[in-house]
């Protein structure tokens, strides 16, 4: 290897750490946010829907922004989305650290994910454009295995922080963590850009974001308002307009945000599926189980933190499993099965009541980060081989939108679901109850989804908080339930959608890379 051949691989080297470093960083905030929703809700005195918030308004302008993001990493520079993203993902942490209330805190949270998607596509683009063949799919891979770090490791290192130093310590440690992801890329990172990269298509981006938004604002305000209530039906109405609208104008404009034409396609479809069916059988159990464990059972956060751990781990040895085995066995065939064991998992996990001891919840949770580790490996490298290298951006930025805006929407789902079980289960207990009565079950239930069992108690004395348990705990088999047969169907279609034979997406306008 020639002096100018090894120069360019260390340059690759130190270019893919620091994209994980800012991969790591956006996992973290998410993992570890769930450990400490329940220490800043007593903090600032929040309720329910509020604390929901601080996941959802970041996962929501994330989702929205990613393949906006994607088109403008192409057209303008990876390396200099890249670095703008982490930059302002980091002073935001920063402000984060010091919100004064609940509103400033989702404001910022909002913020924080329009830079996490300058940096998650930025650095994905830069990736692909670095590396070819069997290098790309080891760094993709690497990618994903930062990814599950992130996931395992937050809720261990928010847990230990909060006990420490609180709950603002756990946002100015992923700032810190994107200050040297930052310090790193700006020194090793090229710049590339594609000049035949569409322009950002303004019109399809505010109709998805107005989607989207409306779409998780009539679910979470769902078990309140209740599914017949006129202000739920206009939300939902008004979402479906916008869809529409967003689907009309991707169909029309000369350069769409969104290639709909790819949708012909079964593999891109498939891999497209692999984002959502994981959101519901792995992502959602980030946040559902901390709140569990902290707000239900009353375990200390880094002990929770630590119980993270059976869920998350897996992931960070499985993908290497799964790629081992991609060499002899269809990804469609090896991601179908991990969706069956972690189907499997969840059913299991249902059955493991509330106060249980530890060991008994640690061997479903590991069972699920297994099966779901097993196409978390493979997809973020299928996704970039859909689409020509020099549409790369467009590629991360679509996947990374599935992946994302899936997630928003799988929690607000399975968060609103959760509630209406509880208040069903409550309306049981209190069939004669009077209008002022059903306010505080819909409050009470909104809070025992939440993980607020103190307060639960609080809005209805007369239950007593072992019946609000039992409640918590029915509820929460039947949301596994439903979770499993979620999974077990969408292992079914990515056992057909996958296992087809891959026809390369055509329609696209390769452009020379340029690099300055």
């Amino acid at each position: 290897m020639s002096n100018s051949q090894a120069c360019d691989a260390r340059l690759r080297s130190s270019m893919l750490a620091a994209v994980c470093l800012a991969a790591l960083i956006l996992p973290l905030s998410f993992s570890a946010g769930a450990i400490a929703t329940p220490a800043i809700g007593l903090a600032l005195h929040s309720g329910p829907m509020a604390l929901n918030w601080i996941t959802n308004a970041f996962m929501l302008t994330f989702g929205s922004c990613l393949m906006a993001a994607g088109t403008l990493a192409d057209r303008w520079g990876r390396k200099r989305m890249f670095l703008s993203g982490v930059a302002a993902f980091t002073g935001v942490a920063v402000l984060l650290a010091g919100a004064p209330n609940m509103v400033c805190l989702d404001l910022l949270r909002a913020a924080q994910g329009v830079a996490a998607a300058a940096a998650l596509a930025g650095g994905s683009a830069a990736l692909a454009q670095e590396f070819d063949g069997h290098a790309r799919t080891r760094a993709f891979a690497l990618l994903g295995m930062t990814f599950g770090a992130g996931l395992a490791f937050g809720p261990i290192l928010a847990g230990g922080l909060i006990q420490v130093l609180g709950w603002r310590a756990v946002f100015l440690s992923a700032a810190l963590i994107g200050a040297c992801s930052w310090l790193l890329a700006v020194t090793c990172m090229r710049e590339t850009r594609s000049p035949t990269a569409p322009r950002l298509d303004w019109q399809g981006m505010a109709s998805f974001t107005a989607a989207l938004g409306l779409f998780t604002v009539a679910i979470l305000e769902w078990p309140e308002l209740g599914w017949r209530n006129p202000i739920f039906l206009t939300l939902l109405l008004a979402a479906g307009v916008a869809l529409g609208a967003f689907v009309s104008i991707e169909r029309h404009t000369a350069q769409p945000m969104l290639e709909l034409a790819l949708l012909r396609y079964p593999r891109f479809i498939g891999v497209q599926l692999l984002p959502l069916a994981t959101c519901y059988c792995y992502v959602v159990l980030l946040v559902i189980l901390p709140q569990r464990f902290v707000g239900v059972e009353e375990h200390a956060p880094l002990a929770a933190g630590l119980m993270m751990t059976a869920l998350s781990a897996p992931i960070l040895v499985m993908p290497l499993l799964a790629i081992s085995l991609s060499r002899q066995v269809s990804p469609g065939t090896i991601s179908g099965c991990g969706l069956l064991l972690a189907a499997v998992g969840l059913q299991w996990l249902g059955s493991i009541p509330v106060g249980a001891a530890p060991a008994a919840i640690l061997w479903p949770m590991l069972l699920i980060g297994v099966g779901a580790g097993l196409p978390w490996g493979l997809m973020d490298g299928l996704a970039i081989s859909v689409v020509p290298k020099e549409r790369a951006g467009l590629a991360a930025g679509i996947f990374s939108t599935t992946r994302v805006a899936g997630e928003g929407l799988a929690l607000a789902i399975v968060s609103a679901l959760l509630s209406t079980l509880a208040q069903f289960h409550l309306h049981g207990a209190l069939p004669q109850a009077d209008s002022n009565q059903s306010d505080l079950i819909v409050e009470a239930a909104q809070s025992l989804a939440t993980g607020q069992l103190a307060q639960a108690t609080t809005l209805l004395p007369s239950l007593g908080r072992l019946f609000l348990i039992k409640v918590y705990t029915e509820a929460f088999r039947s949301l596994c339930h439903v979770l499993s047969a979620t999974t077990v169907i969408s292992a079914l279609a990515v056992f057909g959608f996958l296992s087809r034979r891959h026809t390369p997406a055509t329609g696209y306008d390769p452009g020379n890379i340029v690099e300055t």
